[in-house]
């Protein structure tokens, strides 16, 4: 029997159709994404509110270090809680709940009369962060159809580096109408203050987009609403598909199912699955290679090593656009050439900039506020960071994402998105708290550190990581 939408698509207006049937999928991702674009917001705007706070609460680098990183613990924790949640209150509803943290934590860290308190705000919007890093390409990835599902599931990177980016013009707004005093007095608070108040606005809109996507049909099937899953894909789904087929199909996975938990993970020689392993270590690999040290502490790398404070905000908001324009790259490419092959032509071009980085930074002279670099290593130095950028956007930091959204079995998803997630913001925190001390120590130490880790990467590629081009879910196990 020949299906309503095989009969549409066959018709005079298949093309408009098809048009406006994807322009819809492209707009739930999108929408979806909104999550991605405040969690590189979040992430990165405490980059221009770090000497602020230094001399608003008079810390040294090691409490200043943990403040920063406070937002990672909260984000462990609401990595780890976001598949339960998702999978009992629906993929929306999480969204939802991710928002409204969001919105609350830009609130409070406006407004902190204390250190321990601002730790507090950022710590919760830390959460809003987690649950956004799971519930966003595991949503898109549930919705996406087969054949843009990599496109889709990079919409999340796309928007993370965009917050970031964005964050980043916003501090150097601020600086400038506060004539480059972070602790410049505008609408009655310091700069730094405005920097973080200001993410109330995204993160109302992004509760607002919630309202105009549908639910997973995944977990629609899951919950016995199948003639809301069958509208669903009917948005969604290339013209022609069988949709009974496919909700029978679905259906039929999730009847040999049963929710994903902790255990449901455990089985393999080291405790967990081997592909749960896989996760973990993609996204473990991705932070210790130390991007995020570029999009945390730019502002005062760069003044550490000689660069005046107006220079150094600006080159932030320069590796930010670099960092969109890898992103764009990868969208491109990483459903024509592959996941593996773009992340080891990643992995290779981090490890020869990272280890650039460090020559350059080896020569820093001086100490306290009289440190400079060599005019050829100071360029050398930026030329790296920059390169270091690229190479990471159009490689790692978008084919994690997709492959955390595809290579798990559909039985454990939620749940080992969640550990894997975790882990990752386990990582980041290592680095963030680390690195104040690491490049008091030596500077060009901590960045062989990265490189080391930009070069271990490579086997694990080679060896563990499983291509997922072209595969529908419904395959991986």
């Amino acid at each position: 029997m020949t299906s309503t939408a095989q009969v549409r698509s066959d018709g005079p207006d298949a093309p408009a159709v098809r048009h406006q049937h994807l322009r819809h999928v492209v707009f739930i991702a999108a929408a979806a994404a909104m999550g991605g674009f405040l969690f590189g917001y979040d992430s990165s705007v405490i980059n221009g509110a770090v000497e602020g706070i230094r001399g608003r609460f008079e810390v040294g680098s090691g409490a200043l270090a943990q403040v920063i990183a406070a937002a990672l613990i909260g984000a462990a924790i609401g990595a780890a809680t976001a598949g339960r949640l998702a999978d009992r209150l629906g993929r929306i509803r999480v969204m939802q709940i991710a928002a409204v943290l969001f919105t609350l934590s830009a609130i409070g860290s406006m407004l902190p009369f204390a250190l321990w308190d601002l730790a507090f705000w950022r710590t919760l919007g830390g959460v809003a962060i987690g649950m956004a890093s799971v519930i966003a390409p595991a949503y898109i990835a549930e919705v996406a159809p087969a054949e843009y599902r990599g496109r889709l599931a990079s919409f999340q990177q796309a928007a993370i580096v965009l917050g970031i980016a964005v964050s980043q013009l916003v501090n150097w707004g601020v600086l400038n109408l506060a004539d480059g005093e972070q602790r410049g007095h505008l609408l009655g608070v310091e700069a730094w203050q405005l920097m973080l108040g200001i993410e109330v606005v995204p993160a109302v809109l992004y509760g607002l987009l919630t309202l105009r996507i549908p639910e997973s049909p995944r977990h629609l099937v899951a919950q016995g609403r199948t003639a809301e899953a069958k509208a669903v894909l009917a948005g969604v789904e290339p013209e022609g598909t069988d949709l009974d087929a496919r909700i029978a199909e679905i259906d039929e996975r999730m009847r040999g199912e049963r929710k994903p938990n902790l255990r449901d993970l455990l089985g393999g020689r080291f405790g967990l699955l081997p592909i749960v392993w896989v996760g973990v270590g993609l996204s473990i690999f991705q932070q210790l290679v130390g991007i995020n040290v570029i999009f945390y502490y730019s502002a005062s790398l760069w003044q550490s090593v000689g660069i005046d404070p107006g220079s150094s905000f600006f080159y932030s908001f320069t590796t930010s656009i670099i960092n969109i324009i890898g992103t764009v790259i990868a969208m491109l490419l990483v459903d024509r050439i592959g996941r593996k092959p773009l992340a080891l032509i990643g992995s290779a071009g981090m490890a020869l900039s990272l280890g650039t980085a460090a020559w350059a930074f080896s020569y820093k002279t001086g100490t306290g506020e009289n440190i400079t670099l060599p005019d050829t290593q100071g360029t050398v130095a930026l030329v790296a960071a920059h390169s270091f950028v690229l190479f990471f956007a159009l490689s790692w930091g978008v084919v994690v994402w997709v492959m955390l959204g595809e290579i798990f079995p559909n039985r454990i998803r939620a749940a080992a998105l969640g550990v894997a997630a975790g882990a990752q913001w386990v990582a980041n925190w290592l680095i963030t708290v680390t690195f104040p001390s690491l490049s008091e120590w030596n500077l060009s130490g901590a960045y062989v550190i990265y490189t080391a880790f930009a070069v271990l990467s490579i086997p694990f590629i080679l060896k563990w990581v499983p291509e997922t081009k072209g595969r529908a879910l419904e395959e991986m196990g």
